[in-house]
């Protein structure tokens, strides 16, 4: 019985991840509670090795309660970047962003160079079209009356090479 007694109580509050990586016990009043759920101590861990524990509870108690997720979201990114690029952190993810910005707008600009460029050409040549359709072609050529084609078909006057 003394073991079903205490299940229930157990099941109401799950320790946080925070209080689970620093083996702590976690109680309602808990400030990482709501931010580091017991299932994604990653995300935790990362934020504590970065900025340790209790810099992490100071930075959020310092923020409104209703800004307290994003704080925590921005924590957990930066981390991220800075585990990844001690150096430069988000600062480099966000330098490179820039960079590859910049890069498409300038393949941007070429393509539409090249768009305008193929309009122009497509123009020219919808103009030539239009002015071979004014000629009147369906008139019959003229060719000189005095046309002698008995030189076509003479080997030796036309020779065929």
């Amino acid at each position: 019985m003394g073991l079903e007694a205490l299940a229930p109580r157990s099941r109401t509050h799950q320790p946080c991840a925070a209080c689970r990586m620093l083996r702590r016990r976690c109680d309602s009043n808990c400030v990482l509670a709501p931010y580091f759920p017991g299932d994604e101590i990653d995300k935790f861990a990362g934020v504590h090795k970065v900025f340790g524990a209790s810099n992490v509870i100071k930075m959020i108690q310092m923020v409104e309660e209703k800004n307290r997720e994003d704080v925590v979201k921005a924590l957990v990114y930066e981390a991220t970047a800075r585990i990844r690029d001690p150096v430069y952190g988000s600062s480099g993810a966000i330098f490179q962003l820039q960079k590859m910005v910049q890069e498409l707008r300038m393949q941007l600009e070429s393509t539409k160079a090249q768009v305008l460029e193929l309009q122009q050409q497509k123009d020219q040549l919808l103009g030539i079209l239009l002015n071979v359709n004014h000629l009147d072609l369906l008139s019959p050529v003229d060719f000189p009356l005095d046309y002698d084609d008995s030189m076509a078909n003479d080997p030796v006057k036309f020779p065929v090479m």
